[in-house]
């Protein structure tokens, strides 16, 4: 409940500063633009976000005659999980990694690389694949979707401010000290608030994850070893496509300290924890 709670409180946030930094260039008048702005690119993201992501991986399409183990796995686990059949994509990488996408459960499609079906066991793929399904279960795709979308957005308003001024509340010329500290500032606001909303429905969907494959082990097996794996070579997509980084089921190129803040993923070591912890006792910590 409190990670719900706090994506809501950063979602809000997210967007209030999109509607600050538009009230900054124009006014009341400026904020209302920025929110109809908004409306729109959310509206895009909403409705073409997937097709864009699976284009962009080359992922193709299977299903129980081209890749039956694994497309049975998963229509399992969406059975165990409430929810209708997604499409299933497999994409030709040696690396390990699998995400979602869609913009909600009844046009989710799930999607992994060869390379995380050759290291990973049956039982720890089951426990990744629940763990996306999770994520299709939360919409978290549609908010993540979201979150990213206002984020670009706000820099590019704040670059506006700079370059092409701004107005006070009572349509006089803004201080451009003012705007200087807003294209260097609102960026980076709106960055942290994206990782945090980003790593806190990770956590949630390694909770569900574990929730729907009953076995909280496999899966933090399965991020131990993806881990040890990137430590070679980088997972798929995070160099390549760093924008779709969030969407992943582990970030190689996140760190600890200050790094974390900019982290789309919790540190794995702590999911680990939290799982092996869930597996002891039957309940998920935080």
């Amino acid at each position: 409940m409190f990670n719900y709670l706090k994506t809501a409180v950063l979602m809000a946030g997210i967007v209030a500063l999109f509607m600050a930094i538009g009230a900054m260039i124009g006014g009341q008048q400026g904020m209302m633009i920025a929110f109809v702005i908004a409306l729109g690119m959310n509206f895009f993201s909403y409705w073409f976000s997937d097709k864009m992501v699976l284009k962009m991986y080359n992922a193709q399409q299977v299903d129980e005659t081209t890749a039956p183990q694994f497309y049975n796995m998963v229509r399992e686990l969406a059975h165990k999980a409430g929810l209708p059949m997604p499409k299933v994509y497999l994409i030709q990488d040696p690396s390990p990694n699998a995400f979602a996408t869609g913009r909600n459960p009844e046009n989710a499609a799930v999607a992994a690389t060869t390379g995380i079906l050759q290291i990973l066991s049956a039982r720890e793929l089951r426990g990744v694949m629940a763990h996306e399904l999770a994520h299709v279960k939360h919409r978290d795709i549609l908010i993540s979707t979201i979150s990213a979308t206002m984020a670009g957005a706000i820099s590019m308003l704040a670059n506006f401010a700079v370059f092409f001024g701004g107005r006070d509340s009572e349509g006089r010329p803004a201080n451009p000290i003012a705007g200087i500290l807003v294209m260097f500032l609102a960026p980076l606001a709106a960055s942290l608030i994206q990782m945090a909303i980003s790593r806190s429905r990770e956590y949630q969907a390694d909770r569900g994850g574990a929730e729907i494959s009953g076995d909280p082990q496999a899966l933090a097996m399965a991020l131990e070893k993806i881990q040890r794996y990137a430590q070679g070579i980088p997972l798929a997509g995070a160099e390549a496509h760093p924008e779709t980084a969030q969407m992943m089921i582990m970030n190689p190129l996140s760190g600890g300290g200050l790094r974390g803040l900019f982290s789309t993923h919790p540190a794995t070591e702590d999911r680990i924890a939290r799982l092996m912890e869930m597996a002891r006792t039957g309940r998920y910590p935080g």
